[in-house]
């Protein structure tokens, strides 16, 4: 009975104990990636911030422009002290570094580099990680530099992550980070750097019968593994990083588990063993071994409080960083508005000026030659234009909200004369042929008379600096009534090279001062706040094709209204 009694316990004790053991083991894993995650969180936020200070340095700026840059290494240098980067690079607009805090980088071409690619791509602070060919990752945030809406160059923080590996792999868990494409980015592993999770598992040498026979008797009750590192069985915890959709995954050992159960089972056997010489020995000793028990879970409970408390202590630390930075992201979104805004009243009322312009020559001529009449008619056309211009100011808020308050039953015939005659000096100066098919029938729909010319308009305008080197220009404007209203502009120009990027706000072919980007963009929302659509595409001969489609205003629909 006491050779049962004594296997039993054991046998309850073994499991007990491991399974003890192994939720305090994983829950000190979990606080350490709790720990880690807010390390690498906060370390990305506190470098986020940098390009952002940095991109607005009126010093910077000054060298990009005058090309000066005998002093722009050394303010990067003191900069990377206060701050805490890892290092600092400055490219000018052709990606050349032209100032760095590592001067052995001077004059490195880094125009392919995906930093400074997708620096000038965006509007805001990139991250960018980029593979190194001697291993491992390099971790950046850039972001282009603007003088006066223009990109001259960019700024690179790179952020040094590979220094939580070395701290990492002072522990015996190994750790690893995957990115959303399920790449192992970081890894206290060097070897598993660039594969999956799955394939770095897989590259361990297979036991031999032996080492499988001598790990199956030492791990006799152990719990199944959650994973196998170098043939070794272990347990494998994961947290999510807050930061585009990374994972933070680690690997801890069962040795120290095992270890500590063998002990207790090794003092409980050692116990039963004594009971059959002396069974009052046995039981003061469980009741010590309990004692001791007892202690080292009070102990290792004031340990994890301990380290409870200075992890809550970091993440409110972490939290008052980010609320700083999304005030400071705020400030920089609406600056950004703001410039959009003057930048669209600029373009916009540029088309009546130049009319007005025009039409200001025509009448002093007309007057030199006494010919006041026609004067008078010219000046009228100025004064529908200065009411236009009004109109356009008045419509400005409808292009940061959806609008519709001002929509009343257009014809789209009339627009398209009325855009012609708006259009007519730039025509005539161009000698453009144009031709126009439109049908007998008035063709109504509901819109905003205003805003509809003003697409017309842009449309028009887009087709006269498509042909301007076309040796027989020529626009054709067809509109036809069938489910929908289509306006279609067609011209024999050179094309569309980019139509994926073609309808987004700054994006333009034309030469710095010719036009800046916003025309199609505008023109495009207006479109949709009508309830229509505008597509482009190549014409088959050449040339490009844009077409309008707006609901048809039947007479149901117009009694609804």
């Amino acid at each position: 009975m006491l050779l049962a009694v004594a296997v039993g316990t054991v046998w309850i004790t073994n499991n007990w104990l491991a399974q003890r053991f192994t939720d305090t083991t994983r829950n000190r894993a979990e606080l350490r990636l709790a720990l880690y995650t807010g390390n690498i969180m906060s370390e990305l936020q506190r470098n986020s911030v940098v390009p952002l200070l940095l991109a607005r340095d009126p010093s910077l700026i000054e060298a990009l422009k005058t090309g000066d840059y005998s002093i722009t290494s050394q303010r990067l240098i003191t900069l990377q002290s206060e701050i805490g980067a890892a290092s600092i690079l400055l490219l000018d607009g052709r990606g050349r570094v032209v100032a760095a805090t590592d001067r052995n980088r001077l004059e490195e071409n880094l125009s392919n580099s995906p930093p400074f690619v997708e620096a000038q791509r965006a509007k805001d602070t990139v991250f960018t990680s980029t593979k190194r060919d001697s291993g491992g990752y390099e971790f950046t945030f850039s972001r282009s530099i603007l003088d006066n809406k223009k990109p001259v160059g960019v700024i690179v923080v790179e952020v040094d992550l590979m220094k939580f590996e070395r701290a990492w792999a002072g522990f015996a868990d190994a750790v690893a980070v995957v990115n959303t494409a399920g790449k192992i980015i970081l890894s206290t592993e060097p070897s598993w750097r660039g594969l999956t999770m799955k394939q770095a598992l897989e590259v361990r040498d297979a036991p031999s019968a032996i080492e499988r026979a001598i790990k199956a008797t030492a791990d006799w009750a152990q719990f199944p593994p959650d994973a196998y590192v170098h043939g070794e069985g272990v347990m494998r915890n994961e947290a999510k990083i807050p930061f585009r959709g990374w994972k933070l995954i680690s690997f801890t050992r069962y040795d120290s588990i095992r270890e500590r159960v063998n002990a207790f089972l090794a003092l409980e056997i050692m116990g039963f063993a004594i009971l059959l010489a002396l069974t009052f020995y046995l039981l003061s000793r469980k009741a010590w071994s309990r004692s001791v028990l007892f202690q080292q879970e009070s102990a290792e409970l004031r340990l994890l409080n301990a380290r409870l408390q200075r992890e809550i202590a970091e993440r409110e630390k972490v939290q008052k960083d980010l609320a700083v930075a999304e005030q400071t992201l705020a400030q920089s979104s609406k600056l950004a508005a703001l410039g959009e805004m003057s930048a669209a009243v600029s373009h916009e009322l540029n088309q009546p000026l130049a009319a007005m312009k025009t039409y200001l020559a025509g009448a002093r001529l007309l007057l030199q030659r006494k010919r006041s009449d026609e004067a008078l008619s010219s000046f009228q056309r100025i004064d529908d234009l200065i009411e236009r211009m009004g109109a356009i100011t008045r419509q400005l808020k409808s292009y940061a909200r959806k609008g519709g308050e001002a929509f009343e039953p257009v014809d789209m015939k009339v627009s398209v004369s009325a855009a012609l005659s708006m259009m007519e000096p730039q025509l005539k100066h161009k000698a453009v042929k144009i031709t126009r098919t439109l049908p007998r029938q008035p063709v109504m729909v509901m819109a905003d008379r205003v805003r509809l010319e003003q697409v017309i308009i842009n449309l028009l305008r887009n087709a006269l600096d498509a042909i301007k080197d076309a040796q027989e220009p020529q626009i054709d404007i067809l509109l036809s009534v069938g489910e929908t209203a289509t306006l279609t502009v067609r011209d024999n120009g050179h094309g569309i090279s980019d139509l994926e990027n073609l309808f987004e706000p700054f994006y333009t072919t034309k030469r710095p001062g010719e036009g800046v980007g916003l025309g199609l963009a505008i023109s495009s929302g207006i479109v949709n706040d009508l309830g229509g659509r505008l597509t482009a595409r190549n014409a088959e001969g050449g040339g490009a094709v844009f077409e309008v489609q707006l609901p048809i205003l039947n007479k149901d629909a117009e009694a609804a209204e």
